[in-house]
């Protein structure tokens, strides 16, 4: 389970823009970078090449 405070510092590693999270899919979204980033087994995995792309 993510924190508020854990997730006012996690950023987009792409963009060091914040995250919104997304609890229904388990996933942190960059809208900046237009991607979702999976939270797996309570930790969020923050690599780009796990994320998944959103459309804008």
């Amino acid at each position: 389970m993510l924190t508020a405070e854990l997730l006012a510092r996690l950023v987009c590693p792409v963009t060091r823009t914040p995250l919104r999270l997304d609890e229904e899919r388990q996933e942190l979204i960059s809208e900046a970078a237009g991607l979702a980033y999976p939270i797996k087994n309570g930790v969020p995995v923050l690599l780009a090449r796990e994320a998944r792309r959103i459309s804008p």
